[in-house]
Protein backbone atom coordinates (compact mmCIF):
# COMPACT_ATOMS: atom_id res chain seq x y z
CA UNK A 1 0.00 0.00 0.00
CA UNK A 2 2.73 2.48 0.90
CA UNK A 3 4.42 2.19 -2.67
CA UNK A 4 0.92 2.77 -4.30
CA UNK A 5 0.79 5.72 -2.36
CA UNK A 6 4.42 7.35 -3.14
CA UNK A 7 3.29 6.04 -6.90
CA UNK A 8 -0.19 7.66 -6.91
CA UNK A 9 1.79 11.26 -4.94
CA UNK A 10 4.68 11.22 -7.43
CA UNK A 11 1.60 11.43 -10.49
CA UNK A 12 -0.44 14.06 -8.83
CA UNK A 13 2.40 16.16 -8.57
CA UNK A 14 3.68 15.18 -11.90
CA UNK A 15 0.02 16.47 -13.58
CA UNK A 16 0.41 20.01 -12.09
CA UNK A 17 4.25 20.49 -12.80
CA UNK A 18 5.28 23.61 -14.53
CA UNK A 19 8.16 24.42 -16.23
CA UNK A 20 9.88 27.74 -17.14
CA UNK A 21 11.37 29.31 -20.12
CA UNK A 22 15.00 28.25 -18.39
CA UNK A 23 13.32 24.59 -18.30
CA UNK A 24 12.99 25.57 -14.25
CA UNK A 25 10.33 23.00 -13.06
CA UNK A 26 7.90 24.80 -10.35
CA UNK A 27 4.24 24.10 -8.78
CA UNK A 28 1.61 26.57 -7.89
CA UNK A 29 0.97 26.37 -4.40
CA UNK A 30 -2.92 27.04 -5.09
CA UNK A 31 -2.65 23.95 -7.02
CA UNK A 32 -1.08 21.54 -4.25
CA UNK A 33 -3.57 22.72 -1.89
CA UNK A 34 -6.62 20.34 -2.85
CA UNK A 35 -3.80 17.63 -3.54
CA UNK A 36 -2.61 17.89 0.05
CA UNK A 37 -5.72 17.99 1.13
CA UNK A 38 -6.50 21.31 2.38
CA UNK A 39 -9.96 23.20 1.58
CA UNK A 40 -9.02 26.44 2.17
CA UNK A 41 -6.25 29.08 0.63
CA UNK A 42 -5.92 30.79 3.82
CA UNK A 43 -5.40 27.55 6.14
CA UNK A 44 -2.35 26.09 3.54
CA UNK A 45 -1.48 29.98 3.35
CA UNK A 46 -1.10 29.48 7.24
CA UNK A 47 1.39 26.42 6.87
CA UNK A 48 3.47 27.85 3.98
CA UNK A 49 3.91 30.86 6.30
CA UNK A 50 5.31 28.57 9.12
CA UNK A 51 7.46 26.84 6.43
CA UNK A 52 8.94 30.44 5.30
CA UNK A 53 9.62 31.39 9.16
CA UNK A 54 11.49 27.73 8.98
CA UNK A 55 13.38 28.84 6.29
CA UNK A 56 14.44 31.98 8.18
CA UNK A 57 15.11 30.45 11.46
CA UNK A 58 17.34 28.09 9.31
CA UNK A 59 19.57 30.54 7.28
CA UNK A 60 18.01 29.51 4.44
CA UNK A 61 17.03 31.90 1.68
CA UNK A 62 13.44 31.90 1.40
CA UNK A 63 12.85 33.10 -1.76
CA UNK A 64 14.95 29.92 -2.95
CA UNK A 65 12.02 28.12 -2.22
CA UNK A 66 8.98 30.46 -2.63
CA UNK A 67 7.99 33.23 -4.77
CA UNK A 68 4.68 35.12 -4.57
CA UNK A 69 3.32 35.34 -8.16
CA UNK A 70 0.05 37.37 -9.98
CA UNK A 71 -1.72 34.77 -12.01
CA UNK A 72 -5.05 35.06 -14.06
CA UNK A 73 -7.55 31.99 -13.81
CA UNK A 74 -10.52 31.60 -16.44
CA UNK A 75 -13.68 31.80 -14.20
CA UNK A 76 -17.50 31.32 -15.41
CA UNK A 77 -18.27 32.66 -18.78
CA UNK A 78 -14.44 32.68 -19.83
CA UNK A 79 -13.78 35.82 -17.62
CA UNK A 80 -11.12 36.00 -16.05
CA UNK A 81 -9.72 37.07 -12.58
CA UNK A 82 -6.24 37.38 -11.14
CA UNK A 83 -5.31 35.67 -7.63
CA UNK A 84 -1.87 35.48 -5.39
CA UNK A 85 -0.06 32.36 -5.57
CA UNK A 86 2.46 31.24 -4.38
CA UNK A 87 5.37 29.51 -7.04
Amino acid sequence: MGSDLVNKTEKDFESIKHTNENRIEFWYARERLTMLEYSKWGNFKNVINKAKEACKGSDIAEEEHFADVGRVLKVGNNAEMEINDLS
